[in-house]
């Protein structure tokens, strides 16, 4: 899953250290002056500056990173110089493997990457198929009946169910469905939440505790040994780990619960509700893809999954990582010293136009024709990079070819209005309800 680390190029290598060019401020006053996205923001410097780029956000440096060499090097080579300090979402994820650092960190993360590869990715792919196939039954009842729904919600639905029936062997039903809208709740006010952090939990505390409640009775049922129809899931892969790990308390599987719960079904139906925008803009795309090949065929699978892709590269999962220097470095020839905050853009190196031709358009056949991509490994990071990408980046591909091979050929959606505005959060989502309908499939 992680990206191999190569060597840096020694011909693209400055001979002597530079300080990292620096944006004008009156860029940044301008900014500050619409109140405008941070992402346009950095774009702006980006453009003005390059793929490595100070910028004055407040007291400090802050250095923007899009060079996919550049990427590489913060991510996957030294990602013990370029450290997380606080993650974005720890009010809601606690010690959760996505937050956690050091040595906790690479436990827990042993323990999750051998669920989400090889037999452990196995174990799940049925019950993302069960996921599936109570997704399109309710597809087919609004084909019939013609009735109106939102495709994001139908997607945060699908995700939910999958994630839930891998954590806990249960299907998801429409109580817990209600109860854990807290955890989408909790994760869209982060943005907005106040900077102190007893304000801030003060200001979603019911909402926190209706997700504790959830955890703590799915970790009671695991504990007492019962499995879901599905079988066990990685709630009780946690709780066995109690057993001869002692750091792993109620605490901490509850933190690691939620971080799966959260990370592992936002992410997925973000995804495919821009596919689905995506896709009501090119038609044809659909269509390309369902003429690659016969159903369950690898080539109709390669294409849907290339349709995967080219929604990632508009939109990544992680559009934004912050890091920060833990010590004094040279990155791309710029010096960089300990203490700078550091922003690496997935969004930003995937519409850079000298690594994507035409980089706004949706094209998903990049990812199926030769040279069609980057072929350097910093260019292309919907889930990140090196030690750190995210654990379930399988588990997340697999579930939207899953859910796409089933409804694409089956159904056309059509959109009686769509967002205008994208919200740039923890992910970048669609700012606003996306209300369809069904009708026959056209292929």
């Amino acid at each position: 899953m992680d990206a191999e680390a190569g060597p840096d190029s020694p011909s693209q290598a400055p001979a002597t250290e530079r300080p990292v060019p620096t944006a004008d401020p009156e860029l940044v006053k301008r900014w500050h002056s619409t109140g405008g996205e941070l992402v346009e923001l950095l774009s702006q410097v980006r453009e003005k500056v390059g793929g490595v780029a100070g910028v004055r956000l407040g007291a400090g440096l802050t250095v923007l990173v899009t060079d996919p060499q550049a990427v590489q090097h913060v991510l996957a080579r030294h990602p013990e110089q370029y450290v997380k300090r606080s993650h974005r979402a720890r009010l809601l994820i606690g010690d959760g493997v996505m937050a956690a650092t050091g040595e906790a960190w690479k436990r827990q993360r042993r323990l999750l990457q051998s669920q989400f590869t090889g037999t452990g990715m196995r174990r799940y792919e049925q019950r993302i198929i069960e996921a599936t196939r109570t997704t399109a039954g309710r597809w087919e009842a609004y084909a019939r009946t013609g009735a109106t729904f939102d495709v994001g919600q139908e997607m945060h639905r699908f995700a939910l169910d999958a994630i839930w029936r891998s954590l806990t062997g249960h299907p998801l039903n429409d109580e817990t469905a209600h109860e854990l809208e807290a955890v989408t709740a909790v994760g869209a006010a982060l943005p907005s939440l106040p900077a102190d952090a007893d304000e801030a939990r003060d200001s979603v505390a019911d909402d926190l505790a209706r997700i504790d409640a959830i955890a703590a009775r799915a970790i009671e049922a695991a504990r007492g040994g019962a499995a879901g129809p599905d079988g066990p899931g990685l709630v009780h892969i946690l709780v066995d780990a109690a057993t001869e790990r002692p750091e792993y308390t109620d605490q901490l599987i509850r933190d690691e619960l939620v971080t799966l719960l959260a990370a592992g079904h936002e992410t997925t139906a973000t995804t495919l509700t821009w596919l689905y925008l995506l896709l009501d803009r090119h038609p044809d795309a659909r269509e390309q893809a369902l003429a690659a090949g016969d159903e369950g065929s690898e080539q109709r699978r390669q294409a849907v999954q290339a349709l995967v892709h080219e929604t990632l590269r508009l939109y990544p999962s992680a559009w934004l990582l912050p890091r920060h220097a833990a010590e004094d470095d040279t990155l791309a020839g710029y010096t960089v010293e300990a203490g700078t905050d550091i922003l690496v853009c997935p969004y930003l190196t995937h519409r850079d136009p000298e690594l994507w031709p035409d980089p706004e358009h949706f094209a998903p056949r990049r990812f199926l024709t030769p040279g069609g991509r980057p072929s350097h490994p910093g260019a292309y990071l919907p889930f990140g990079i090196g030690p750190r990408a995210c654990v379930g980046l399988q588990f997340a591909l697999r579930e939207s070819t899953i859910l796409l091979e089933r409804l694409l050929p089956a159904h056309t959606v059509t959109f009686s209005s769509t967002p205008t505005k994208t919200t740039y959060g923890i992910t970048v989502r669609p700012d606003g309800p996306a209300p369809a309908t069904l009708g026959p499939a056209r292929t």
